[in-house]
């Protein structure tokens, strides 16, 4: 491999790779009329790309204003590497997604031509990536769906303020059950250093509802968080991360004793670690891979809450044929106190129930109650299996039609308390997985929302629940995530 340097015109900026090899150089024009007569000859026969010899010479990035040269050449330098035609064309695409991420771009093009000049070898190419810097100062009102709710969003966003990708974010939302959030943010991505990596600085005021609980919970505080992604390609990511927050609960003098003996001030301070291998290849409808993610969180760094929460979720999917699609999930969590002197809060407790949770039962509508508010518990664990087919006859075929799935499922689950006394109440600590044992089996219509969103109308049937449960045999379910 030869140099690799770059150069700066008024509006744009390329980085070359040269060949010292005069052999090569004496011989292009010869290569060069050769690769055009077999092209003419194969113009009407199917190419294969794996057997057009291609190297990139040099890349230009043309539109670049206030973007850093050094950032840039961290997202492209890997085109370097490619071995033929077809390695080119893919290798592009994957630095414009890389651009694409960095937040400093709208509309990027990519453009590749025959290598030209005096530095030209045999089989090189050039490849242009035409771009549009955002502007300095973006912002306006969207919407967004997630817990069954949506939302109104007001954001506005100073982005690329230094020219390697900084940012600086505020947004205000409203949400239809009358929560609330707003968030100041400052990123700043270390793609050059450390690789992939992105520090996030958050203060916010939260405010939620949660009338199946009997309370209402606000918050205000402070998250910093540490993005890396190991592998470059977003298939391994860990977050590390450190919060401190002033929790305030309110209820009224009707709900239970137990809700109301929570009610009052409180101050969280936590670290937090969440690490995700996801395979998939759809967040929404995975016809394929799997996805495991687990987090644990610390908290008692200060404040009057103390505890260590663990949480596990995995899923896998696999396609026997082409219209059908099974999907296996599982989730499961357990939490446990670290200090006498150290509580935990019900708003730390675990959860279950819902249109996109375990459905079959209302929103937090299984496990301990207490004066018909859900209480929850400190250990869970759910399971569901689902079957995917297109809608009958495939209408809107490779189009809008694939918008929608239909699917059948059942699923399972527990959520209760340990005694943690593992050493002498094992068999009393296990009973969590065979006794007052939820199950419902069911079916409906799901739909994808902009490939983050999942939309389902259901109808379900309960097969097994405990009494204080509340069921729900119709349900839509709107959010991010799901069982």
């Amino acid at each position: 491999m030869g140099t690799v340097y770059a150069k700066e015109s008024n509006m744009s900026r390329n980085i070359n790779e040269t060949s010292s090899n005069n052999t090569e150089k004496q011989n292009f024009k010869k290569n060069n009329s050769e690769k055009m007569n077999l092209f003419e000859k194969r113009k009407e026969e199917p190419i294969d790309l794996h057997s057009v010899k291609a190297r990139v010479d040099r890349i230009h990035v043309d539109g670049l204003i206030r973007t850093k040269d050094d950032i840039i050449k961290a997202q492209v330098i890997e085109l370097f590497k490619a071995q033929d035609f077809y390695d080119v064309v893919l290798r592009a695409y994957k630095v414009r997604e890389k651009l694409q991420g960095l937040g400093c771009f709208g509309n990027i093009g990519i453009y590749i031509d025959t290598s030209q000049g005096p530095r030209a070898t045999p089989e090189g190419v050039e490849v242009t990536f035409m771009v549009r810097e955002i502007r300095r100062l973006t912002g306006g009102i969207s919407t967004m769906v997630g817990n069954n709710e949506g939302s109104v969003i007001v954001h506005a966003k100073a982005p690329n303020l230094f020219g390697r990708g900084e940012r600086l974010q505020m947004e205000y939302s409203y949400g239809s059950k009358s929560s609330t959030n707003i968030s100041i943010s400052a990123v700043k991505p270390f793609i050059d250093n450390w690789r992939h990596t992105v520090l996030t600085g958050s203060v916010f005021n939260t405010s939620n509802r949660f009338p199946w609980s009997g309370f209402s919970q606000c918050d205000k505080g402070f998250l910093l968080d540490i993005g890396l992604n190991p592998d470059g390609a977003g298939t391994l990511k860990h977050n590390l991360q450190y919060e401190a927050t002033y929790r305030e609960i309110i209820s009224s003098k009707q709900v239970s004793f137990r809700v109301r003996e929570q009610c009052g001030p409180n101050l969280k301070s936590a670290l937090r670690h969440i690490c995700s291998i996801d395979k998939r290849d759809s967040l929404i409808f995975p016809t394929m891979g799997s996805l495991v993610q687990f987090s644990t969180e610390v908290a008692g760094l200060g404040g009057d809450i103390g505890f260590v929460k663990n949480e596990l979720t995995m899923q896998t999917n696999w396609s026997p044929y082409e219209c059908l699609t099974f999907q296996l999930g599982f989730q499961s969590g357990l939490l446990r106190g670290i200090s006498n002197d150290m509580k935990i809060n019900i708003a730390d407790h675990f959860f279950l129930g819902g249109p996109l949770n375990l459905r079959g039962f209302d929103m937090r509508g299984c496990g301990p109650r207490h004066d018909g508010n859900s209480i929850g518990g400190d250990a869970y664990w759910a399971l569901a299996l689902h079957l995917y087919t297109p809608l009958p006859f495939r209408p809107g075929r490779n189009g809008f039609g694939d918008l929608f799935k239909l699917h059948g499922f059942i699923n399972g689950g527990n959520v209760s308390n340990f005694t943690f006394k593992f050493a002498n109440d094992y068999k009393e600590n296990m009973k969590i997985f065979k006794e007052n044992v939820r199950c419902a089996v069911g079916g409906g219509i799901a739909m994808k929302l902009g490939n983050i969103a999942r939309v389902e109308l259901n109808l379900v049937m309960p097969l097994l629940f405990v009494r204080s449960d509340v069921l729900q045999q119709f349900q839509f379910g709107i959010g991010l995530q799901y069982l």
